[in-house]
């Protein structure tokens, strides 16, 4: 990369919640305004940024954007100074100081960076409760722990190097523009791309087969191409070396015919002969996990048998192989000290039942919350209830940028930068590059960024709290085994990759001290549908935004519903009439649009829109936890169409 940037744009990163974090180029154009695309130069990046990048551009200036802090009264919201904003919120934490654990801390992926986690910092030196589990990835994410003792993948480019390639659950329309970027070049030169998914054909430019599934069943899937195996003598008594719970593993293969596997996750024999025979004979075989096929109550035993999968036929530790799931996005940056020095001792709240927690929560109840990083009303499951214990609170701050529906339900709401406004270093969950991302555009007048806001709070502080200045907290986070550079050298060059191996697990070597993989010992009944209520709810990613990072002329109201043209869901429904989606939480007024090749099962909801606006689906979705992790069973969720 070059030292300069070029007379005409401006070098940055991507610090949305997405795995590519792209490397990024800002052009400034003669009529004002800005274009951004991504940066040529980067060996990852390769010049394509998505959709949402431009799409944010026009949330910078846009006239929701909130650009004074705001105080909530009897009379509504009035707008007041920063200095007047900073002494009510420094007076609410300092009058809670001898009880600190009454503070409630939840912070969120909204926008990535090193600064954002030193948030954290402030209120761990409080002593403040935290959240623990992850609305995201972190059923997934343990199961990695679980079977190989760390969570590690390949190099994404590596993909490139497959003969095979299996998409469990992974939407290459939606997400990750450059995972299904490595995948076309795999394709082009001779792989074969084999799609796993509800929704059937969703990958039809990707793949050279799509196996539709039912919602929540692909760990029986992986257990019927693994009995296939065993039965054939494809998975030899040397295939179990490198591991432990062999015995345990296959009596639970056993206690199933293939056939009644297949039955599980309705998938045809020929699909699973198909799939057995791209693992057994296909290698090296890149498998790609999607986070969505974790959100369901036993989702992290549906990646261990996957996991299984991938390590039990060869296609683990070698190159062009490997399971791909999220890393940490600061697995190569050095930010242990964010969480101050005893966490452990911190209480902490689930995140997949937030609202359930703060209400049950008791000695002491949570007096002040304080939101920065996520819109947790809107994307907590079962919202109302979110929303119902945030009125229980006796004061709330929001840092945000935007009237959501966590800021409406605040006392105080601190306007914040946005991405391009702020300097900050930020990682990857998906590759291995550490990124500057530069400060490129100034902020308006009114809004500050979440570390100065802590920071001018801390001072007030009776006694106050020492935090680090902000570049002191970037080059703190630059200390990692696993990178050799600097703050400047970053400045300079603009990214740097990890000293990690391109191969994770190489020869099968594993990271529990014994250096072999776990196998998973049980694998678990999905639920049936409860009466009355015969559709699986998947509240879905979609294509032109993060989350709910929408604005409001944006979002479709009702939010349209997708379903198979033969589901039992649409028995006896009028399409002419208003339909509603319908849980034992509640209903939302729906647009029905039917899909061919969505499992008849599934109704498809593309989460983000607003509940302010008649939107918001996790208005429909219990909090229900998932089997590790501490993570959001999403898509446990089962619903009904009714005509209003």
């Amino acid at each position: 990369m070059k030292s300069s940037d070029p007379e005409g744009f401006r070098r940055t990163a991507c610090t949305c919640d997405c795995p590519d974090a792209c490397a990024l180029r800002l052009e400034a154009l003669p009529g004002g305004g800005f274009r951004v695309r991504g940066d040529p130069d980067s060996p990852f990046t390769r010049g394509a940024a998505c959709a949402k990048i431009r799409r944010h551009l026009r949330r910078l200036n846009h006239p929701a954007r909130i650009l004074a802090p705001r105080l909530k009264t009897a009379r509504g919201w009035r707008d007041i100074g920063w200095e007047e904003a900073l002494d009510r919120a420094a007076e609410a934490i300092q009058s809670l100081r001898r009880e600190p654990a009454a503070i409630l801390h939840i912070a969120g992926d909204g926008a990535k960076g090193v600064l954002k986690e030193a948030v954290n910092l402030f209120f761990a030196a409080l002593g403040a409760s935290r959240t623990r589990g992850s609305l995201c990835d972190a059923a997934g994410y343990v199961a990695g722990v679980l079977d190989f003792g760390s969570r590690e993948n390949n190099d994404i480019e590596e993909l490139a190097r497959a003969r095979s390639i299996a998409l469990w659950g992974k939407d290459l329309q939606r997400s990750s523009l450059h995972t299904a970027s490595l995948v076309h070049r795999a394709r082009r030169a001779g792989a074969e791309v084999v799609s796993i998914s509800p929704q059937g054909e969703e990958n039809r430019p990707f793949a050279d087969r799509r196996i539709r599934i039912r919602p929540g069943g692909d760990r029986f899937l992986a257990a019927a191409v693994l009995r296939r195996l065993l039965d054939e003598g494809a998975l030899p008594e040397e295939r179990f070396a490198c591991t432990r719970g062999g015995e345990a593993f296959r009596r639970v293969l056993a206690g199933r015919t293939t056939a009644e596997w297949l039955a599980a996750c309705d998938v045809p024999p020929a699909e699973a002969e198909a799939l057995a025979r791209l693992y057994r004979d296909g290698g090296p075989v890149a498998t790609v996990i999607g986070a969505g096929l974790q959100r369901v109550l036993h989702g992290g035993e549906a990646v261990r048998w996957i996991e299984a999968l991938a390590v039990l036929t060869g296609n683990l530790g070698r190159a062009g192989a490997g399971v791909y799931f999220h890393l940490h996005s600061f697995h190569n940056l050095e930010l242990g000290w964010t969480r101050g020095p005893d966490p452990g001792r911190r209480r902490a709240f689930p995140i997949a039942d937030i609202g359930g927690a703060i209400l049950a929560a008791a000695d002491p109840p949570v007096r002040l919350l304080w939101v920065n990083g996520c819109n947790i009303v809107n994307q907590a499951p079962d919202s109302e209830r979110t929303a119902a214990a945030f009125s229980r609170v006796g004061f709330t701050i929001v840092v945000d940028a935007f009237p959501t529906d966590t800021a409406e339900r605040a006392d105080l709401v601190l306007p914040c930068t946005l991405m391009f406004e702020q300097e900050d270093v930020v990682g990857s969950f998906l590759h291995e590059y550490v990124q500057h991302a530069a400060a490129v555009i100034a902020p308006p007048p009114g809004v500050r960024d979440d570390y100065t806001i802590v920071r001018e709070i801390a001072r007030r502080l009776d006694p106050p709290v020492p935090l680090p200045e902000p570049e002191e907290c970037l080059r703190a986070a630059l200390r990692s085994p696993w990178l050799e550079t600097s703050l400047e050298e970053l400045r300079a060059r603009g990214a740097v990759r990890s000293r990690r191996p391109a191969i994770a697990y190489e020869g099968l070597r594993f990271a529990h001290p014994d250096g072999k993989c776990r196998l998973p010992a049980a694998i678990h009944d999905e639920e049936p549908a409860p009466a009355g209520y015969p559709l699986r709810l998947l509240s879905l990613v979609r294509g032109g935004a993060i989350h709910s990072q929408m604005l409001p002329e944006e979002q479709e109201i009702p939010p349209a519903a997708w379903i198979a043209p033969e589901s039992p869901g649409l028995a006896g429904i009028d399409p002419e009439r208003p339909v509603a989606l319908v849980s034992p939480l509640g209903r939302m007024p729906v647009r029905l649009r039917r899909l061919a090749g969505l499992h008849p099962e599934a109704v498809v909801v593309r989460r983000g829109t607003w509940m302010r606006l008649g939107g918001g689906i996790n208005r429909l979705i219990a909090a229900r936890v998932t089997d590790i992790g501490g993570g959001a069973a999403f898509y446990a969720q089962f619903v009904r169409l009714e005509n209003d």
